[in-house]
């Protein structure tokens, strides 16, 4: 192959179709948009269904959504688990955020972080969660290890 030969794949590079310019062009007097009406001369709203009552009015509206709700990055025990077996966590040391972080564990962290209980652990670590279920506790300190819960963020 020489660089004269060189070319994109094909469907690559696709040309943008330009409309109104004459009927032999395949697009051109309306554009292919039809004869008249809204949908020819502007944008219709979205949701709007031609005066008819829309969807979102016509469904009945449920429950609330709690704005003080704190959104944490979940961790599983046995994920940290996995990462002490592969080597991104040694065993003994403390796994907090930053350590969870490098380990490729959690990524966007909102409120904090939750441990919860799935998965087996073995591995003897320190905990440090913003918050942590009562099982993942027990879990961690079965095997030997202590879950520090630091509510204060």
């Amino acid at each position: 192959m020489k660089l004269n030969e060189l070319r994109d794949n094909d469907g690559a590079r696709k040309i943008r179709m330009r409309v109104g310019r004459g009927l032999g062009s395949g697009k051109g007097k309306t554009s292919g948009r039809g004869q008249k009406g809204q949908k020819a001369r502007n944008t219709v709203a979205v949701g709007f269904e031609g005066g008819q009552m829309p969807l979102y009015r016509r469904l009945p509206k449920r429950g609330f959504t709690n704005m003080f709700r704190k959104e944490f990055a979940v961790v599983n025990v046995g994920r940290i688990q996995k990462a002490v077996d592969a080597g991104k966590i040694k065993a003994g040391d403390t796994v907090n955020l930053e350590v969870l972080k490098a380990a490729g564990l959690v990524n966007r962290v909102k409120d904090g972080v939750r441990l919860l209980n799935k998965g087996e652990i073995t591995a003897k670590v320190t905990v440090e969660v913003n918050s942590a279920s009562a099982s993942a506790i027990a879990a961690v300190e079965k095997a030997g290890g202590s879950v520090t819960v630091d509510a204060a963020e």
